[in-house]
This record gives structure tokens, sequence and C-alpha cells, in this order.
């Protein structure tokens, strides 16, 4: 009888969290500090408020359909590109262009109470994120420019870094693609780390209300990012070193710093950041499918659009390289029981990325993280935090002189 009534007790548990996880999805803010679509608007020309469903992890009307309430939009470009401040403004313009057009469903916002404002009239929040300190063209003019525009945070560095600071890519010896032996890459005054110019770009950063992202920075960068912040910092698309050994990954030592600093870690959804079998997996995919890759390339296309077409055209391999949501959820189980659930958030990579978690094929599955948060134990009040809370936190944190 008392086995009995402990399983309807436990039924009755999962029925309410089966009830209410969409109720606190609802209610809560929830942000997503990078999605990538910009990028492939600008080089695949596609609409970002059509339908692209099976084209893209997103479009305007799934993120409304998934509740993002408040989405930075990443201004990237890779760092061969010519004119690429010239180059984050045409990103930025196809952004405004679709705001123009669907003026009721999404608002461009600069500061916290204009994000509060949008996400009251039910509009989605846009921000733009610009990834990659190279887009400034060492001009600090021209990071106040893109400020004007709307950027709210810069990656001060992407794999390849500008001449002030070094990646987490230049940092790290080892393979280059092609399999040719890669050195360490020091700044332009012959170290790792942040150059003058760049400690007067965090300097600027903080001045202006701009947050500092150290996704993508080398351990010598980020350290001395630490040093000279005197605003709470973003990793706006990072994930758990000590549970994937990955460079991109924050170690233990750097989260807790994040956390001193009052900043915030936004978990990327990249299976390479959450699985720790994933490069092994897919380095196995790409070996059989290397003659069709190459070909690819070989015809002028880019390594990650390439291997976008290899993943959509043999699907059901590329599904068996899919993490399950639940690592995703360690990650950030992971942050939470090292320094709290203050300090903790979301950066998907969606559209940056050619692979997702399984049960999150796109901008529409948010939900079901916060159903995995329910299950899990967590408490409403830290469920909205991770949700996007901390990230509001930290961006009006970020306003204030």
């Amino acid at each position: 009888m008392i086995i009995r009534l402990l399983l309807l007790a436990n039924i009755a548990i999962l029925q309410l969290n089966a009830q209410t996880y969409q109720e606190i999805h609802q209610n809560a803010i929830v942000v997503d500090t990078h999605n990538d679509i910009l990028m492939k608007a600008v080089e695949k020309g596609v609409i970002i408020d059509g339908d692209l469903s099976g084209k893209t992890h997103s479009d305007l009307a799934r993120l409304k359909k998934g509740e993002v309430d408040v989405q930075f939009f990443s201004v990237y470009c890779d760092g061969g590109i010519k004119d690429p401040f010239a180059f984050a403004n045409k990103e930025m313009d196809t952004l405004d262009a679709v705001i123009a057009r669907n003026p009721d469903k999404i608002s461009k916002v600069t500061n916290y109470a204009e994000l509060l404002k949008a996400v009251k009239q039910n509009k989605i929040a846009a921000m733009f994120g610009v990834e990659g300190g190279h887009m400034i063209e060492d001009d600090l003019n021209k990071l106040k420019a893109l400020y004007k525009r709307g950027a709210r945070y810069l990656t001060l560095t992407h794999n390849v870094a500008p001449s002030w600071a070094t990646s987490a890519a230049d940092e790290s010896p080892g393979l280059t693609e092609n399999g040719q032996n890669k050195q360490v890459v020091l700044n332009s005054e012959g170290k790792k780390g942040l150059t003058e110019f760049g400690r007067q770009v965090v300097q600027k950063l903080n001045a202006l209300g701009m947050m500092v992202d150290v996704s993508h920075v080398g351990d010598q960068t980020f350290w001395d990012v630490i040093q000279i912040t005197t605003k709470p910092i973003i990793a706006s698309h990072s994930s758990v070193y000590a549970l994937v050994n990955n460079r991109r990954n924050l170690k233990d030592d750097q989260i807790r710093a994040i956390a001193k600093n009052g900043g915030v870690i936004q978990i990327n959804f990249h299976p390479g950041f959450i699985d720790p079998g994933f490069d092994k997996k897919e380095a196995a995919f790409l070996e059989k499918h290397a003659a069709e890759n190459d070909s690819l390339k070989s015809a002028g296309m880019d390594s990650f659009y390439a291997w976008d077409y290899l993943y959509r055209e043999y699907s059901m391999e590329a599904n068996s390289l899919r993490p399950p949501l639940s690592m995703l959820i360690d990650h950030i189980d992971y942050i939470v029981k090292l320094v709290g659930a203050d300090y903790v958030g979301l950066g998907s990579d969606f559209d940056g990325i050619n692979l997702t978690p399984q049960q999150l094929d796109d901008v529409t599955d948010y939900p079901l993280i916060t159903k995995a948060l329910v299950i899990k134990g967590y408490s409403k009040k830290d469920i909205d935090k991770i949700l996007g809370g901390n990230l509001l936190r930290v961006l009006k944190a970020n306003e204030t002189n």
C-alpha cells in the first residue's frame, strides 16, 4: 500500500511538472545571447521573417513560438573578410529591415527599460552582439558606432583574433584543419593576452555600458579582462571545461572568477562543447564522407556549409551524433553546483552550429529546457534566473555609471 501511494505521489509530481513547465516558461523572460541567423541571411540570402523551417534553426515566427523574449543577434564575419566593419553594418541592416517590416512582432532595444517595455508589449526585444574584435578595425570610434546601432556586447576575439588580443585558438598549439602543425599566435606586442590598445577597448566597453564577452578568448586574455573590467562580464556562448575538454569551454577557476565579478556564463548548445565523445564521432562521420566533403570545398563551399550539407544529406547518421538534452542540462547544473544559480544562462549558437542536442531541433524547443530543469528539481525562482534573469541583471549593471 505504501509503495502504491509513493508511486501515485510520483505520478502526481510528474503531472504537475508537465502542467507547469509551460507556465514557468511563459512567465519567465527568456534570453538567448547568441544566434547566428544574420550570418545566413547575408551569406545565403535567407529571409528571417519568412518560413525557414527545415532550412535553419531560426526565423521570426519560430522565435515567437519558442517564446524567446530577448534575442541577441550575432554580428559575425570570418577574420579573413575584407572590410569587416562594413560587413557588420550590412548584417545590422538586415535585422533593421526585418524589424521595419514587423513592428508588431519585434523591436530593437538599447537598454534594460526598453527591453522590459518590448516584452510587456509581447514583442521580441532584439539586440546585437558583435562576435569578434576584428570587426572594429582597431578603431574605438567604430566600436562606438556599433554601440549606437544597438550592439550591447563585444566578443573580444573570434578564432581569428585582432592584433590586440589572443584567442583560445591563438593560445593553443595543435593541428590546423589541413593537419599542419599550428604554433601559438601572439598579439602585436609579442605576448599572449591584451595589448595596451586591447585594454583601452575593455575600458571603452565599460564606459559605454556595452558588455565585455569572453567567449572565444584565450586564458591570458581572460585574466587580463578580469583584472581590468569595472563591470560584470559575460561569456555569451561557452560551456564547462571540466565536463568537456575543449579550449572554448571555461575552467573552474574562470567560472569562479566570473561569479566573483558578478557576470554570467551563457551555455552553448554545440555538441562538441557539451558531449565529451562528440569530436571522435564527428571525425568518423567526416572521414566516411571525406570525398564528398573535399568536392564541396573544392567547388568553393565554406567548411561550415559543406558540413551542414552533409549532415542534412545523411540525416540519420547525423542524428546519431547528437548528444541527449541531459548533457546540456549537466553543464548548467555543474555551474549551479560550483558557484550558484545566479551565474548561468543560455547562449544557444543556433544557426552558428551544424548540429544541436537531441530534442532541441530549433528555437521552438526552448520550453523543453525549462521542462528538463523542472524535472531536475530546480525552483521557479532559479529557473527564471537561468532562462534570462541573470543576463538581465548583468545588462542592467553595465548600464550604470
